[in-house]
């Protein structure tokens, strides 16, 4: 007897970028996020980033996110990894690192609070996703002092 196979795909699953911006000192950029509930990780302290169009490659995502959420060009923009927000919104999110040493209270914000430079020595007072300051760790472990 022949069966067709119908194979049920599952549907891609959602991805995203985040950038770890640094400047000269080796301070991180963070940004807060809004407190709302219909948003992932509201009232958060996370890394700019955002989501990826349908077919957009998670580089051209990063780049596209920064200059919309704030008007910034990061330089020597690098991928470093992949990890997944298992507790938030499930996407598929891949690690940037860059390089800005402008001032960022200058930036035009278009979502979010407010964005700020912090040692990473004070991170560990901030409410950080679990997945971002695992990534963030990650980024800093790796990173040579």
């Amino acid at each position: 007897m022949h069966s067709e196979t119908t194979a049920t795909e599952e549907p891609a699953a959602a991805r995203g970028a985040v950038a770890i911006i640094t400047n000269r000192r080796g301070e991180l950029l963070l940004h807060l996020r809004d407190d709302l509930p219909t948003i992932a990780w509201p009232a958060h302290w996370s890394l700019m980033g955002g989501g990826c169009d349908p077919g957009e490659a998670p580089a051209t995502a990063i780049v596209r996110e920064l200059d919309e959420e704030a008007g910034l060009t990061a330089d020597s923009m690098t991928q470093l990894f992949e990890t997944r927000d298992e507790h938030g919104s499930g996407q598929i999110i891949t690690f940037f690192a860059g390089v800005w040493d402008g001032d960022e209270t200058r930036l035009p914000l278009s979502e979010g609070v407010k964005l700020q430079f912090f040692a990473p020595e004070h991170l560990g007072i901030l409410t950080i996703p679990p997945y971002i300051r695992a990534g963030i760790h990650r980024y800093l472990a790796a990173r040579p002092s």
